[in-house]
């Protein structure tokens, strides 16, 4: 048997668009799944990740499994209704089949909702019987301890910044109104035993490892735990955490001593109403220029991540935004725009004011305006976000920014140039380009 497992990528995230290698880790979702094929079915695996390289039209497969998100939606449709009119049956998976699983349920012959792990392996016993079942749901009792080792190796390596990606916990409890995640997965937050984290990272044999869980803080005690563990591996790590993390002086003792060097953190606004407005009172706006210098002093870098187009915010933002960035020396800034996923609560609230104006998912991307904005038009809230994107990568702002370059430079500045080519064809990314399929035939 051959599983061909697909991650199709939106526009702006494919291999030929404008996300390179420098800002590009390995994905856990496939090669978690690759591992979890049953033994006695003694299969094949293959991995086509459409953000490393072009998935094959012609692809010889008894069985396609494609991961979703809502941005990509429009284009694993597409891919799947490809596949099926080639008569190979299509799996679909992941969170916007989770959100919306009737909708994916008109392009694949089985939807798998919630967390996939527990349920695959029956789904492929099932398909080799000959009993494919409609519809997989996630188990009450899910747990993510006893994972198999990803199978990396079915990744090009060539195409990554690293393959050394591994998760800790799954999960986030914060109640931020756009959130896709506990909209499909719920509010619980699962936790990896600390032993098998430490066993994985050592059988990786490398010095730097990242973290792509969305919240590495959810769960203090833990991250306590898991970092002081991680203490004597004498490893770099890199990874997400909240805006909290600045005020906890013994949790960023602890990242420190555990060898941290960089924070992925959503400061979303620097208007402390939009806070509100998206329900992340987490965010203390007033508070983002001491928290810089306290992560700098401990040797962290920061990944700042905004938000534009919460209701309260007019144009003069973007201006206010980029300026904050600035003075504040946040390391890699990255802009997007407020997105309404399906089933948030964000997206019932503007569905019900009739302010939806985008209907295909391609352009959910978080980088494009599906929605009418309350204080400017939607051409102004896209124009806005790429003026910031060009204005932080200028050149002369990264030199601002970074200085004095000693702050880990080996890190920073391949980041910083990734972005700045990112931001360079910003624009060039239109509904025409965004919406485009017509390179999958049929």
């Amino acid at each position: 048997m051959m599983i061909a497992f697909l991650a199709p990528a939106g526009a702006m995230h494919r291999f030929n668009g404008s996300f390179g290698k420098s800002l590009h880790y390995a994905p856990l979702t496939l090669t978690t799944l690759a591992a979890l094929i049953p033994a006695e079915l003694n299969a094949e695996a293959v991995i086509y990740d459409e953000t490393a390289g072009t998935i094959p039209l012609d692809l010889e497969a008894d069985l396609i499994c494609i991961t979703c998100i809502t941005g990509t939606a429009s284009r694993c449709y597409a891919y799947a209704d490809h596949f099926r009119a080639k008569g190979i049956p299509v799996v679909l998976g992941g969170v916007h089949p989770t959100l919306l699983p009737n909708e994916a349920a008109q392009h694949a012959d089985a939807v798998v909702t919630g967390f996939a792990e527990h349920t695959f392996g029956q789904l492929l016993l099932d398909f080799s019987a000959k009993q494919l079942k409609p519809r997989y749901a996630q188990a009450s009792d899910f747990s993510i301890a006893g994972r198999p080792t990803p199978r990396r190796e079915l990744l090009n390596k060539k195409r990554y910044i690293t393959l050394n990606t591994l998760e800790a916990v799954r999960g986030c409890s914060l109640p931020c109104t756009f959130c896709a995640y506990p909209a499909a997965f719920g509010k619980t937050v699962y936790k990896r035993p600390v032993n098998e984290v430490v066993a994985e990272i050592e059988a990786l044999n490398c010095k730097v490892i990242l973290f792509p869980d969305v919240n590495l803080i959810a769960n203090r005690e833990y991250a306590i735990e898991l970092f002081t563990a991680l203490i004597p591996l004498r490893k770099i790590w890199l990874g997400l955490a909240t805006s909290t993390v600045g005020i906890d002086d013994e949790l960023i003792g602890v990242f420190q001593k555990s060898g941290c060097k960089g924070l992925l953190i959503g400061f979303e606004s620097v208007n402390q109403e939009s806070q509100q407005y998206v329900s992340k009172g987490v965010n203390k706006v007033g508070n983002y220029a001491e928290l810089m210098k306290r992560l700098h002093h401990g040797g962290i870098l920061v990944q700042g991540c905004f938000a534009f187009g919460a209701d309260n915010e007019d144009t003069s933002t973007f201006e206010r935004t980029v300026e904050m960035v600035q003075q504040a020396k946040i390391d890699l800034p990255r802009y997007s725009i407020l997105t309404p996923f399906p089933q948030t609560s964000y997206y019932r609230q503007l569905e019900a004011e009739n302010r939806i104006i985008e209907r295909d998912w391609a352009m959910y991307d978080v980088e494009h305006c599906v929605y009418q904005p309350a204080l400017m038009t939607a051409e102004q809230l896209e124009a806005g976000t790429a003026w910031a994107w060009e204005q932080t990568y200028k050149i002369s702002s990264i030199a601002a920014r970074l200085a004095p370059f000693h702050r880990d430079a080996w890190l920073s500045l391949p980041l910083n140039f990734g972005y700045r080519g990112y931001a360079e064809k910003f624009q060039k990314f239109t509904r025409a380009v965004m919406c485009d399929n017509s390179d999958i035939g049929r």
